[in-house]
């Protein structure tokens, strides 16, 4: 299935700019009605290649490399490991508009099941103290030239480093095209990350993503809890500074860094089915250790990383 990414925001979205709260302890709020649907992050070059030539990641998932077309017409390429309900997306340098495309850039996004439930996620961030939270539409182009509603998404704020995460429910629009490939509705008002992917997971040893750990500055931290809280997840802080969001079969880890050092540092998969052997694949600067048992994890060493770029203001 297609994906998507956090767009140069200043390029992608209109609105004023929020100031989230500070990170800190506390409970969800409420039931939970945003979970994990993906995650991306930026590599160098010689991992991107890697990743995109591997045969290896063909065999143990739902592996595709695919340029989609967005709102706007902006336009990026990626490697996708697609799971039944989770999937994430990797890309080089460059593969991405604007400064999305930087090394160590990632974001986030996190949906609903149920339709109708986003405009509870704003009503809880204006609750929260995020006056004015940041609302978009997504379109998708299937190539025809014709913008297809794809999902509606909000950001707690326009402003951030290399960091984002945002909010979003998949409009009906885009599961009653048949160029989308997704599933019947099981029930009124389903939204669903399973109806959205495929069942082609089914066909490969990676299940779904159980964890992700990405580093990321303060600033993007705190624009990012708010968001986390309002969907329902179960966030507490760490001694470290990080932050540790759990819930819906999901933990996200964040670890607090200076900007020069952010980006996607690993990812945790449930598979299909338990495997007796363990077996380490290296591909450019990563490796995926895959077993023994029914568990993988990729995790992204360093990268060849030019200067960081300066934070926008």
């Amino acid at each position: 299935m297609i994906t998507v990414i956090a767009l140069a925001l200043a390029g992608a979205v209109q609105g004023g700019v929020s100031t989230a709260r500070a990170v800190g302890d506390g409970t969800s709020d409420g039931r939970q009605l945003l979970f994990y649907n993906h995650a991306y992050g930026v590599f160098d070059r010689q991992t991107a290649d890697a990743i995109e030539h591997s045969s290896y990641l063909r065999d143990f998932a739902d592996f595709r490399v695919r340029t989609t077309t967005g709102s706007g017409g902006q336009t990026w390429t990626g490697r996708y490991l697609m799971g039944r309900e989770t999937y994430f997306e990797l890309f080089g340098v460059g593969d991405v508009p604007g400064k999305d495309g930087t090394l160590g850039s990632a974001g986030l996004g996190v949906s609903t099941e149920r339709s109708c439930d986003l405009p509870t996620v704003v009503e809880r961030l204006r609750k929260a103290g995020i006056s004015d939270p940041v609302e978009f539409p997504q379109t998708r182009d299937f190539g025809d030239g014709v913008p297809v509603p794809w999902f509606d998404a909000v950001f707690t704020t326009e402003q951030y480093d290399l960091f984002g995460a945002w909010g979003m429910e998949y409009r009906p629009e885009y599961f009653a095209d048949p160029r989308s490939n997704t599933e019947p509705a099981s029930h009124p008002g389903d939204v669903s990350r399973e109806r959205y992917l495929s069942d082609a997971y089914r066909d490969h040893l990676m299940r779904d993503v159980t964890g992700i750990r990405i580093a990321v500055t303060a600033r993007d931290l705190a624009a990012t809890v708010p968001l986390l809280k309002a969907g329902g997840f179960a966030v507490r802080s760490l001694p470290d500074g990080g932050v540790l969001a759990k819930g819906g079969g999901t933990s996200i880890r964040f670890d607090s860094v200076p900007l020069d050092q952010v980006g996607l540092k690993q990812i945790e998969m449930a598979l299909n089915h338990p495997v007796s052997y363990r077996h380490v694949e290296r591909i450019g600067h990563s490796a995926l250790v895959v077993g023994p048992g029914s568990r993988a994890a990729w995790t992204f060493e360093e990268q060849d990383r030019p200067d960081a770029p300066g934070q926008d203001s």
